[in-house]
C-alpha cells in the first residue's frame, strides 16, 4: 500500500535530484526497501510522507556523495555529467525553458537544490521541509532565497 501511495511522488523527488531515470528507479526501490525494514521504527511524531521524504532525501544525498567520491569528481564535473543527461534523456520531456531551469538547478549545491525542489515543485511548507531535512525554518528560507538568486543569475546570463 505504501508503494502504491507514495511511489510516484518519491520517484519524481529522487529524479529531480539525480536526473537519470535508471538511477532514480534504483534509488526509489532502495527507499521502499528501507521503509519496509524500518516501518516498525516509525514513531508517528511526524506525518508518514515526511518520514518517507526524509528517507528519500538521505538516499539521494548519499548517492550523490558516493558518486563524487567513486569517480573522484569535483562537484562541477558531476553537475556537467547530470546536465548532459538532461539533454540526452529520452524520459525527460519539456521545452527549452524547463530544460534550462533544470540545468540552472544543477549549479546549486545539493542541499539548496533539494530545498528548492521541495518548495517550488512539491509545494511543501517550510515546516514540512524542516521536519524532513532537520533544518531550521530560518535556514531553509535563507537557502531557498539564495537558490532563487543563483537561478535568476544563471537564467539571465
Amino acid at each position: 500500500m505504501l508503494v502504491r501511495a507514495y511511489q510516484q511522488r518519491v520517484y519524481w523527488m529522487v529524479r529531480k535530484m539525480v536526473i537519470d531515470h535508471d538511477d532514480a528507479d534504483d534509488l526509489t526501490q532502495e527507499v521502499f526497501i528501507k521503509i519496509h525494514k524500518a516501518i516498525d521504527n516509525f514513531r508517528e511524531d511526524s506525518q508518514l510522507y515526511t518520514w518517507i521524504y526524509r528517507i528519500a532525501t538521505n538516499e539521494c544525498l548519499s548517492f550523490l556523495n558516493k558518486k563524487k567520491r567513486r569517480f573522484f569528481l569535483p562537484i562541477e564535473d558531476v553537475s556537467k555529467e547530470l546536465t548532459s543527461k538532461i539533454d540526452s534523456a529520452p524520459y525527460l520531456s519539456g521545452d527549452d525553458i524547463q530544460k534550462k531551469l533544470q540545468k540552472a538547478l544543477l549549479t546549486l549545491p545539493d542541499k539548496q537544490r533539494l530545498v528548492f525542489n521541495m518548495k517550488y515543485y512539491d509545494d511543501l511548507t517550510y515546516d514540512d521541509i524542516s521536519q524532513i531535512t532537520k533544518t531550521s525554518v530560518g535556514a531553509l528560507k535563507a537557502s531557498y532565497h539564495h537558490a532563487v538568486k543563483k537561478i535568476e543569475n544563471y537564467l539571465t546570463d
